[in-house]
């Protein structure tokens, strides 16, 4: 077979095989060499592609089978291009291709026709093939180009396809995260809330950071955590915790007996024995100015009066699911009308201070914290500015997720 490629596969060939290296992306080299699964039933033609092709400077590996059932044993994946003859000793036209095409959907496909079926090569790109050939019009270098090409605009739509998964897993990923997150039940409570969640830059899934705020019988809880590891177990244990510790405080449960009942659930639902969760609640009896915190492995929440920024102090316990006996010790600490308490994991305290290895800890975001609110920033977009700041003490993008729940003695700024 001599062949010129055909017109009507498409104008400007040559231009379209560059278009094609082009979005292959800059980082890619240009394709130098193809593995080609030649499916053909004439020896002659077959013989002729070899011929053509062993005059270019296309180097080609090229497999030969017959018919389809030949086929079927190469395809599965198979990453090159398939050269198909669209009328086989036991399969033809559109089926024929649609077997090739689901059979091998890693590879570029290349149908050659006949003078009078030419059609039918327009119909194969519209189903799927990269470009068709007609036998008869082919030369050496269109055919190598055609080839080339084909690969190239093959990879090129499977980059652009895992692209397109990619950002689809990540806009699930955060539907399923926005929907974990609580409506906070504060409509008695004398506190204001603001709460705030980003995912780090690692994330791929969901993680086990959580928040809430009950107000229940005269008296507020506020409580955030986050489950060790990252991960749906992790995340699912997080959301599992969260839920039951609401449950535990609308159903009157005592205010003592909340957190080891919430130990009891963790160890209960975790899917492995080394599994925890650092916490911290904190609870504030309606007209009261003075609340009780519980501190379980957890970093202490900071406490913001004006422009004045103060670590809540409070004795350190052990992560909830370490020692599942214990009940945390319950110490007081002054919340005046006006202040604001802000909660959080330990994403923000665990950034980069300027590089590793020093990391900010409490002390480094006690300072962020101090330094945004003296710039003039209000309680409701306070958050936003602190992980910024964090990130650029980070040199980029946090690698833990971090949530933050701020609650004001009072209205919100």
């Amino acid at each position: 077979m001599s062949v010129t490629r055909s017109e009507s596969a498409g104008p400007a060939g040559a231009d379209r095989a560059g278009e094609a290296a082009a979005a292959a992306g800059p980082g890619e080299p240009r394709v130098s060499s193809v593995d080609v699964l030649l499916i053909e039933d004439d020896a002659q033609d077959a013989f002729l592609v070899e011929e053509l092709l062993a005059d270019t400077a296309l180097e080609c590996r090229i497999t030969w089978v017959r018919t389809l059932a030949e086929a079927r044993e190469a395809m599965p994946g198979f990453r090159g291009c398939v050269l198909l003859d669209l009328n086989l000793p036991d399969a033809g036209g559109m089926d024929l291709l649609r077997t090739v095409l689901d059979s091998a959907d890693s590879a570029a496909v290349v149908v050659l026709t006949g003078l009078d079926d030419e059609h039918e090569g327009v119909a194969a790109v519209a189903a799927g093939a990269q470009d068709y050939l007609v036998k008869g019009q082919v030369d050496g270098s269109l055919l190598a180009r055609s080839l080339r090409y084909s690969v190239e605009r093959q990879r090129a739509d499977e980059n652009a396809r895992q692209l397109r998964e990619a950002e689809l897993y990540a806009r699930e990923n955060m539907r399923l995260e926005r929907g974990l997150l609580p409506q906070v039940l504060l409509d008695s409570s004398p506190l204001s809330h603001r709460t705030f969640y980003r995912p780090g830059r690692k994330r791929a899934l969901v993680g086990g950071d959580f928040y809430d705020a009950v107000e229940k019988d005269g008296t507020t809880h506020v409580i955030v955590g986050d489950v060790s590891g990252h991960g749906p177990d992790e995340a699912a244990l997080g959301v599992q915790l969260r839920i039951a510790w609401r449950a535990l405080v609308m159903g009157g449960v005592a205010e003592e007996a909340l957190l080891p009942a919430l130990g009891e659930i963790l160890v209960s639902e975790r899917t492995q024995e080394e599994m925890y969760a650092t916490l911290c609640q904190v609870s504030l009896d309606n007209g009261g100015e003075h609340a009780r915190i519980r501190l379980f492995g957890h970093p202490p929440p900071l406490l913001i009066e004006g422009s004045k920024v103060e670590e809540v102090c409070a004795s350190p316990h052990p992560p909830l699911g370490v020692f599942p006996d214990s009940e945390g010790e319950v110490e007081e600490f002054a919340f005046p009308r006006g202040a604001t308490l802000m909660l959080y994991t330990d994403g923000l305290v665990d950034a980069y201070d300027g590089g590793p290895p020093d990391r900010l800890e409490v002390g480094g975001l006690r300072r962020i914290l101090g330094g945004v609110i003296d710039s003039g920033t209000s309680i409701v977009d306070l958050p936003e500015r602190v992980v910024d700041e964090a990130e650029r003490h980070n040199g980029g993008p946090l690698q833990d997720d971090v949530a933050m729940l701020l609650v004001t003695h009072g209205s919100t700024r």
